[in-house]
């Protein structure tokens, strides 16, 4: 009988000022590589290997992207104009409806084998949540969760609430993808030719809107993942 050991110790990866389809192909080889250390445990009749998990940190270039669940009615914009905008547009694989990416945007891709963890999808979205509360806390900014909708929110019981971070993930053979796209100095005017995360009538935010200045991202980064090893219980 194998023998399986998990491991909490997580590579944080930094990316930069990355293209979406190049990040995209980093996250499917990290991916890969845990679920071929998998498939080698299960074939193996020694003990079990440890599998790695990877946190990737970058921004992109404007970019908007939709999950497989998502309605291409959203994007209220047509390609030549997408084009003359010098936005891109991508059909994922991920959770979720559309949303966009751009500089000034914090995102986080967590490439966790989750049997390190916890096999709770639920549970994962909510820490994630959890992690991006506790560092907007930290600007003295209050957020929490909106009911029945996933992702980080200012203001989420009042009359005027608005969205700071959003989130759309995959998961196969517990290994996860894709992640958390928080607003800290992005240009909100691209939100408005779609119909962000397929909510109507709500506000996106973020955190230079919140705080009237600019923030520095890399400063935020590092709350943020600081934020992550506290919530998940990881060793970065």
């Amino acid at each position: 009988m194998i023998s399986y050991q998990k491991n909490n110790l997580v590579s944080v990866i930094n990316l930069e000022r990355i293209s979406y389809s190049e990040a995209w192909t980093k996250q499917d080889e990290f991916f890969k590589t845990i679920v071929e250390i998998k498939n080698e445990n299960r074939n193996n009749d020694n003990n079990a290997l440890l599998t790695p998990n990877f946190i990737l940190s970058c921004e992109h270039f404007p970019v908007y992207t939709i999950g497989k669940s998502g309605k291409i009615s959203h994007l209220l914009i047509g390609k030549e104009e997408l084009k003359s905008k010098g936005v891109e547009f991508f059909e994922t694989n991920r959770g979720g409806d559309i949303t966009f990416h751009g500089l000034g945007q914090l995102v986080i891709y967590p490439i966790l084998d989750l049997e390190n963890f916890f096999t709770d999808i639920h549970k994962y979205l909510r820490f994630l949540e959890e992690s991006v509360i506790l560092t907007l806390a930290e600007y003295g900014i209050e957020a929490g969760r909106f009911d029945g909708l996933t992702g980080v929110w200012i203001e989420p019981n009042s009359i005027n609430p608005r969205k700071i971070c959003a989130m759309g993930v995959r998961t196969s053979r517990w290994v996860s993808m894709h992640g958390l796209a928080l607003n800290v100095n992005t240009d909100l005017s691209y939100f408005s030719n779609i119909i962000a995360c397929g909510i109507e009538g709500k506000a996106v935010t973020s955190l230079e809107k919140e705080l009237n200045m600019k923030i520095n991202l890399k400063e935020v980064q590092d709350k943020l993942i600081k934020n992550l090893a506290l919530v998940f219980d990881m060793k970065i």
